[in-house]
């Protein structure tokens, strides 16, 4: 049983956020892999154009999974708050019920982005040597929403009672099959973009069916009943509680950035080839913040279980000091390597010397983006769904009150695309810290 669980209950703060984090850096390094491999094929053997086409959908992907991922991320925060608390009961409860919650989720998200690709892509303004591919490759990518979904859930599960380490093994395996994959169905098929986006949805398919399938034969938790698969709706509501707002969070965060994509459009082919590829390359640089949140999360969740504030506050402190560290390391890579960085996704001098000045630009900003993933993580796993909301709105007004002034301005011009994510950063990050500081996320304590 303890080598599938952990308890962040007990113990030094700062080893169980690095023991818990550094695997899951791995594991989300190696899911971005299935964008970047999708993104540098599809760039060297197809074509700038292809790779505009993919990345044109990336904010509306988003945006329509994002109700999967809100839902298995409020689950994750139920489940680790019942671990900590004691609630073994109530655990395998809610991981029964996870499936309704899921299966309907997942189904409806995807046939509504299926539905609505063209017309929305449309409404962006897609430039029109793109738009075919474009709404290919997201219609594409909706079929497999439900293997996204079992996959996002299972390892939210698993990661709420303290196993960061399962999901990595199987993101490995899928990782390395998704490049063959690509490989094959791209280069040796000349499937184009419909190939990339069948690669990417095999290899999470097997990502999350063989980890649930693991769960299901090692996991103490996974070890079900029938009796645990009853309809229980207190249960199924608290999820949904926590939930919702994450995933209006998600929901805003990606209509902002679907605002700006319609402003990066606007700037011709070339501008969105380096935009997706330095969106691209910034998914890579936050994963280590993305996983120290995850890890905060499930920290400050087991601990509001337990009723030890103080123990949250000085998780907090330590997961603050580990993010400046590795904000600090990340600078001179995006100052200094830009252009090299960029040369693997496309050959084209002009894209090259766009990503490569965008990423000076954003990188100044990397502390902000930072403080945004590692008190966000603090204030989900306490229960504070109100702050989830509020911060998609705060990102929401950032992205799209300064995407079209700052892109007008003579002295700027396509610059401001970037220059819109850094400020965004900032306006989210002060944000985030000041709802930390008002402290209403010790009210679970009380309740």
């Amino acid at each position: 049983m303890k080598a599938y669980v952990k308890d962040m209950t007990q113990g030094n703060p700062t080893k169980l956020l690095l023991s818990f984090t550094l695997p899951m850096v791995v594991g989300n390094i190696f899911q971005q892999l299935y964008n970047l491999v999708d993104s540098m094929i599809v760039g060297k053997f197809v074509g700038a154009d292809a790779l505009a086409a993919v990345g044109a959908t990336g904010s509306l992907n988003f945006l329509f999974f994002s109700l999967c991922f809100g839902m298995a991320s409020g689950i994750g925060i139920i489940i680790s708050q019942f671990f900590g608390a004691g609630n073994h009961a109530d655990v395998k409860k809610a991981i029964a019920n996870s499936v309704y919650i899921m299966v309907v989720t997942s189904l409806a998200m995807g046939a509504l982005g299926y539905v609505l690709a063209r017309p929305v892509l449309i409404m962006l303004h897609t430039p029109e040597n793109i738009l075919d591919d474009a709404v290919l490759y997201m219609q594409i990518s909706c079929l497999g929403v439900l293997a996204i979904g079992v996959y996002n859930c299972v390892s939210a599960i698993l990661r709420a009672v303290g196993d960061a380490k399962t999901p990595l093994y199987f993101l490995i395996v899928a990782s390395f099959l998704n490049i063959g994959l690509d490989i094959w169905f791209v280069k040796g098929l000349y499937w184009g973009v419909a190939g990339a986006g069948i690669a990417t949805i095999v290899s999470q398919a097997i990502a999350g069916i063989g980890c649930l399938m693991f769960a299901f034969m090692k996991n103490p938790y996974f070890k079900l009943g029938r009796e645990h698969f009853n309809v229980e709706w207190t249960i199924i509501w608290k999820s949904v509680r926590m939930g919702i707002p994450l995933a209006f969070q998600s929901s805003l965060i990606a209509v902002s950035c679907v605002a700006l994509q319609s402003v990066v459009n606007t700037f011709g082919s070339s501008v969105v080839a380096a935009f997706t590829a330095t969106g691209r390359i910034e998914q890579v640089v936050q994963q280590p913040y993305n996983s120290l949140g995850m890890a905060m999360s499930t920290y400050a969740g087991q601990n509001i279980g337990a009723k030890n504030v103080e123990r949250v506050k000085l998780g907090y402190k330590k997961g603050c000091m580990i993010m400046i560290i590795f904000s600090l390391l990340m600078l001179p890579v995006a100052q200094f390597a830009g252009e090299p960085i960029m040369m693997l996704f496309v050959d084209e001098p002009e894209v090259i010397a766009l990503g490569a000045t965008a990423l000076k630009i954003t990188s100044w900003f990397y502390v902000f983006l930072g403080t945004i993933y590692v008190t966000r993580g603090l204030l989900n796993g306490t229960g504070d769904a109100v702050f989830a909301f509020l911060n998609g709105i705060v990102e929401m007004i950032g992205r799209i009150g300064f995407a079209k002034p700052l892109t007008m301005i003579p002295a700027i011009g396509v610059w401001g695309i970037w220059w819109v994510t850094g400020l965004t950063w900032v306006i989210a990050g002060l944000f985030s810290v000041w709802r930390y500081k008002q402290g209403k996320w010790r009210k679970q304590v009380a309740e």
